[in-house]
């Protein structure tokens, strides 16, 4: 299990609801998705798929289910290219936080014609 896989299946579960609904479900959905091991989920196969699909305690959308199983196989496949997905992600910014300040910012935006 890893913390970012769990954020990661969530976020996608979260898509169009609240994240109270998702957050007040959330036990349900660590124990339904074998306690987020990423491993495990990417080998559902149709049957768990369809288990899922009866599971009352969790989002009981099957795009959604079979979507969490693709990021699995995904995830896996990043972290085997970079060592950790986490790597892989802080790549985009060269390993550090970018910090804006609210005057950059409302400059950007001015710039962009953006009405502020």
């Amino acid at each position: 299990m890893t913390k970012t896989f769990e954020f990661l299946l969530l976020e996608g579960f979260q898509a169009g609801l609240s994240w109270r609904t998702i957050l007040y479900k959330r036990q349900n959905f660590r124990k339904a998705f074998d306690n987020f091991d990423f491993n495990k989920v990417a080998k559902y196969d149709k049957r768990k798929i369809n288990s899922l699909m009866k599971d009352a305690g969790i989002i009981r959308n099957k795009l959604k289910i079979e979507s969490s199983v693709k990021n699995a196989k995904a995830f896996i496949a990043v972290r085997k290219e970079f060592g950790t997905f986490n790597k892989y992600i802080w790549g985009f910014v060269d390993g550090k936080p970018i910090k804006i300040s609210l005057n950059h910012l409302r400059n950007f935006l001015q710039e962009q014609n953006y009405p502020i």
